[in-house]
């Protein structure tokens, strides 16, 4: 039978690949990187790959698959198990230096400051949060909202005149 026409998703097919190859490429990666269980495990899951993309993979290029999928899968846990060590070791900050009277304030700025951007009319409103929530540019919002530079302009002159008026009337 030619190799072309030889389906992987074949039952039989499957399992004389899993003989052939599960075996050497779990060596490979103990040899590789040295973790037995890690390799089988990996033999595994890049198996349980196969399976799934059966219909996509030829023959042919079965072997090339699998040594690349295990390969990768190794190298993902490796980078994996570096972030975690480098994150481990780092020791997180439990405390502030902010006093409980800064903290009080800022919550209160922020209420205040959510109900001026909730008094603001809708263009207004949608054009200050695209830009300084989303980071989008005048010109992306102007194609998003279809319409002019100069009208995203002047709504966000106009929101913001409004914000700075309506938060320092609010006595803070």
């Amino acid at each position: 039978m030619p190799e072309k026409t030889i389906s992987v998703c074949d039952n039989k097919i499957y399992e004389q690949l899993y003989r052939e190859h599960a075996e050497k490429i779990c060596y490979y990666l103990y040899y590789k990187y040295g973790d037995m269980d890690k390799a089988q495990d990996i033999v595994q899951d890049s198996f349980a790959k196969l399976w799934v993309n059966c219909s996509k993979i030829l023959f042919v290029a079965v072997k090339s698959f699998l040594y690349k999928t295990a390969n990768n899968a190794s190298i993902n846990a490796i980078v994996h198990q570096k972030t975690v060590l480098k994150y481990k070791d780092s020791k997180q900050k439990t405390y502030t230096n902010e006093s409980p009277e800064f903290k009080m304030e800022e919550k209160e700025f922020l209420h205040r400051l959510n109900m001026a951007i909730s008094g603001l009319k809708d263009g207004q409103r949608e054009v200050f949060l695209l830009n300084r929530i989303e980071k989008k540019t005048y010109k992306e919002i102007a194609e998003m909202l279809e319409i002019s530079v100069k009208a995203v302009e002047k709504r966000m002159h106009l929101a913001l005149v409004i914000l700075r008026k309506t938060i320092k009337t609010s006595n803070f």
